[in-house]
C-alpha cells in the first residue's frame, strides 16, 4: 500500500493500474497475499470485468477467501 498525504492506494489497485497502463485489456484474476479483508474489488471490476477472481491467501499460501467482481 501506498500512504501519502495526498495518495493511498493499495498493492492490487497498483497492480490493475500498472496492467491498464500497459495496455492490457483486461484480467484473468487477482490475488492479495497477506494485508486486509478489504480488497479493490471496483478496480479488477473496471479492468477485468464481471466474475474475475480473486483470491485472498495468507503469506503461508493459505486460502483466506475467494471473491469474484
Amino acid at each position: 500500500t501506498v500512504e501519502l498525504p495526498t495518495l493511498r492506494i493499495s498493492a492490487l489497485e497498483l497492480a490493475v493500474a500498472q496492467a491498464a497502463s500497459s495496455g492490457a485489456r483486461g484480467l484473468e484474476a487477482a490475488v492479495v497475499v497477506g494485508g486486509s479483508d478489504e480488497v479493490a474489488l471496483a478496480a479488477v471490476r473496471d479492468l477485468g470485468g464481471e466474475g474475475v477472481p480473486v483470491l485472498l491467501v495468507e503469506t503461508d499460501g493459505t486460502l483466506r477467501a475467494a471473491l469474484r467482481t
